[in-house]
């Protein structure tokens, strides 16, 4: 089965098409959180979502947008972002993020945003917090988003070793436990703005980060045209 995970879409339509082109053909589409949030299309989004049959988890900026997570933490951008979006949504948005799970499991793949045991919050960006959470999962693998960065830790003996995966550089299961990081769709923050996802082929193990051009002024005017913070536009031209 082909299969295209998506993580930290971000309410960024023109990226999530982009991505989506890019990864096809597959035979399903697993999201890893932050459908909404900073972006200026969430009812979009979720639509083209639907459409593609996705499944998946809820991250910090859906739940925020449907009142189950206090933004007292959120900076001031995100937190300005989620009000807008809170405000925004539809219903059939809002039902639909709100069925989402915390964290859920497909095949030998353990699905959630943050971590496996704080599925919506922590951050996993070091191989001391991967292997913390290793002794959390009851599949062999780990797919995570939240740092909107890709990365993998892999278990090698004693140790979690780290590995930036390149674009279209293939990585392949072995048998480890790893812990897998598509990167952002809609939001990148590894210096680099194309949009980012991943298809894995679960029969032959082979993973692969895509990375992709997408009309980012067009978004950075819709999001201007909606008042949504300066600085969330500005960072999409950047990739932070």
């Amino acid at each position: 089965m082909r299969v295209a995970v998506l993580s930290d879409i971000h309410a960024n339509l023109p990226a999530l098409n982009a991505v989506l082109e890019a990864l096809a053909p597959f035979d399903a589409v697993w999201q890893l959180g932050d459908v909404v949030g900073y972006g200026p299309q969430p009812d979009e989004v979720v639509t083209r979502l639907r459409e593609v049959g996705a499944t998946g988890v809820r991250g910090n900026h859906d739940a925020a947008a449907i009142g189950e997570l206090s933004t007292d933490t959120f900076n001031d951008e995100a937190r300005a972002a989620v009000e807008w979006t809170a405000e925004r949504i539809s219903p059939s948005t809002r039902a639909w993020l709100e069925a989402l799970p915390d964290r859920t499991s497909e095949a030998d793949f353990t699905l959630v945003h943050g971590s496996p045991r704080d599925p919506v919050w922590e951050y996993i960006a070091s191989p001391s917090v991967a292997r913390a959470n290793l002794v959390h999962l009851d599949t062999r693998h780990c797919l995570v988003g939240h740092t909107h960065i890709p990365l993998v830790f892999r278990r090698d003996g004693e140790r979690v070793e780290t590995i930036t995966p390149l674009d279209g550089e293939p990585f392949v299961f072995d048998g480890r436990s790893v812990i897998l990081n598509p990167g952002s769709v809609g939001q990148p923050r590894d210096g680099d703005p194309r949009a980012c996802g991943v298809l894995i082929d679960t029969a032959s193990g082979e993973v692969a980060w895509h990375r992709v051009v997408y009309p980012v002024a067009e978004v950075q005017a819709l999001m201007e045209s909606v008042g949504l913070p300066q600085r969330l536009v500005e960072r999409l031209a950047y990739g932070w």
